[in-house]
């Protein structure tokens, strides 16, 4: 399933064009800092699977107020050369791929 364009950002990663999009809104999990923050990546030209990258921060509008970070382009980048290292083939179908980098996230609850 292709990422909706309206609010994704291109990044091109070792000449290779890819989008990404972060939620705008929090999930329910994410709003009560109960689960990390994610964010999706695909192949700009030819979307296949999708890359799901679990982080270990929380949201930055959750509903608590607890400090979140943005996520920046070169994390981004860190985060797409990591997948790719680890299996990701962004051009062919199949299910989400998913990359947790979630340790050290910590839920005040």
């Amino acid at each position: 399933m292709a990422l909706v364009k309206k609010g994704s950002r291109l990044i091109t990663v070792d000449g290779t064009a890819y989008r990404w999009r972060l939620r705008g809104r929090p999930t329910y999990d994410q709003g009560l800092v109960q689960s990390p923050l994610t964010y999706a990546v695909e192949h700009a030209e030819t979307p296949g699977t999708t890359l799901v990258i679990t982080t270990n921060q929380p949201h930055p509008s959750n509903w608590l107020g607890t400090q979140g970070s943005p996520v920046l382009p070169a994390q981004v980048a860190d985060s797409i050369r990591t997948a790719l290292t680890a299996g990701w083939t962004p051009e062919s179908f199949g299910s989400p791929f998913h990359l947790d980098q979630s340790a050290g996230f910590v839920s005040p609850w």
